[in-house]
């Protein structure tokens, strides 16, 4: 047993430096003297089992960096939040047409239109442009929609999407987002150069676009330029024909 306990300081005392000091707060901790070796079996065994315990307990520094290591990489890393850039992929923004407009029954602001974004049927759409805009101005205009907004009720009227338009600080004018000439209903919009039409995501559900606030998000960002071109941060908003623009409004906010 007296072997037992030597064998196990001299494991233990390898992990520590061998200073005098140190040896004496390792035989003061462990509970065992090895001036002279104990007076029964019954104490070498309690001196065994304390100094067992004691190396257990305080590990090398090597030996915690190797336990520390598995520990972080099991935790991984959070994952990074996403862009403004790669929400703004997730909008279903497209170019449409106005197929026919008419006043709201029920609302003095809000023109109804039907549109054209490339589906089956024309897409039902309120818009609060009656104090910006002359009807015969929306009628037949090309115009930019963003198409995965959840449905809204809008005084009896489901409305499917919403027109996108540049205003001033004041929101006293306001005017439609305009696709160059020869842009084709359907045809989604996307940022950044024309190279980056075929990187675009799928666009997201209008659950998710709600749930995750992915509009809210990104429409702080967009704005138009001193060439009237709509652009998030600094990255156009482009179809194949060309860039999106508005008529005059310059650094004005889109929305």
């Amino acid at each position: 047993m007296q072997t037992a306990a030597r064998m196990a300081f001299a494991s233990c005392a390898r992990l520590l430096p061998s200073s005098p000091s140190t040896l004496g707060s390792v035989r003061a901790r462990a509970g065992v003297s090895f001036l002279a070796p104990p007076t029964s079996p019954a104490a070498v065994a309690r001196s065994s089992r304390n100094l067992a315990l004691f190396c257990t307990s305080s590990p090398s520094p090597q030996t915690e960096a190797a336990v520390a290591a598995p520990a972080a990489a099991s935790g991984g890393e959070e994952k990074a939040e996403p862009t403004v850039e790669e929400l703004a992929g997730l909008l279903d923004i497209r170019v449409g047409r106005v197929v026919k407009a008419w006043r709201h029954p029920e609302a003095d602001t809000l023109y109804v239109e039907e549109v054209d974004v490339g589906e089956a049927e024309p897409r039902t759409i309120c818009s609060g442009l009656v104090n910006f805009l002359p009807i015969e101005e929306l009628q037949d205009s090309s115009v930019i929609v963003l198409a995965n907004l959840k449905p809204r009720n809008m005084r009896g009227i489901k409305s499917n999407g919403m027109l996108m338009a540049a205003s001033d600080a004041s929101h006293e004018n306001v005017e439609l987002l305009t696709p160059p000439e020869g842009s084709v209903p359907g045809e989604r919009v996307w940022f950044g150069s024309e190279e980056e039409k075929d990187r675009q995501s799928d666009p997201a559900s209008p659950n998710q676009i709600q749930k995750k606030k992915i509009w809210e998000s990104v429409q702080p960002h967009l704005k138009t330029t001193d060439n009237c071109i709509a652009v998030l941060i600094e990255h156009p908003m482009w179809t194949s024909a060309g860039p999106v623009f508005c008529k005059s409004l310059q650094g004005a906010r889109v929305s």
